[in-house]
């Protein structure tokens, strides 16, 4: 098994899986130490979830808050390790965090610019993705705009965008939508109906779904382990 990092710093495991998976998560296990020693007590977040991505797969991964979404989320993509279990991919992944990890000082441009150095993409490669990401999601006007002065909202598409720029073959969104307005709600929806048809696989996790029909399958986090909903 090798690994390849991402721009954000996080490694991602590739390996080989059959045909018709795109990502295998197996008994993932992750617990963390709460408390003060000597009362520094082992709290378990995960406790044997598992999970597989197909080709063109629209997936929904829900749970309460704490539930430990982000944190399997993590583990998909190589930011946190696992106590236990195994994480296989086949494929670019895309993640976007559910809190941007961008640089106050840089523009949108200059962004796309170091991401795309980051994927090792050619300039004229990330100058078209930038272009079309910009069209889809309605914020061209601020490309020239450092990132310390953008709105909550545009934070929010700028750091999807940039999940998007390499087209990866599995897209991993932790909470995308947080503070889109409807309108880029459902741009954003639209741009995974075109992934979709493209054989591009997405997971979206959220606290709650709100249009279960544009999913194909949903996954509930309960309890330390999956199921389906």
């Amino acid at each position: 098994m090798t690994r390849v990092a991402d721009p954000r710093g996080h490694q991602a495991a590739r390996a080989e899986l059959p045909g018709d998976l795109v990502l295998q998560a197996s008994g993932i296990e992750k617990a963390y130490r709460r408390g003060v020693w000597p009362a520094r007590r082992r709290v378990p977040v995960l406790t044997g979830a598992s999970l597989v991505l197909r080709p063109g797969e629209v997936v929904g991964l829900v749970g309460e808050n704490g539930s430990g979404k982000s944190t399997l989320m993590k583990i998909l993509v190589g930011a946190l390790a696992a106590d236990a279990g195994e994480v296989r991919v086949s494929g670019r992944l895309g993640y976007c965090p559910q809190q941007p990890v961008l640089f106050e000082r840089l523009t949108c441009d200059e962004h796309f610019e170091l991401f795309g150095r980051a994927y090792r993409m050619s300039h004229d490669r990330e100058r078209r993705a930038r272009r079309d990401i910009y069209r889809a999601l309605g914020f061209e006007r601020y490309a020239g705009t450092r990132t310390d002065q953008l709105s909550g909202g545009t934070l929010a598409k700028l750091n999807l965008a940039l999940a998007l720029l390499a087209d990866p073959d599995v897209l991993l969104l932790d909470e995308p939508y947080a503070g889109f307005d409807w309108d880029t709600y459902l741009k954003f929806w639209d741009l995974v109906a075109l992934r979709r048809q493209a054989g591009r696989s997405v997971l979206i996790i959220s606290h709650f779904v709100a249009d279960e029909e544009r999913f194909d399958r949903i996954v509930n986090l309960r309890d330390g382990t999956t199921a389906p909903s």
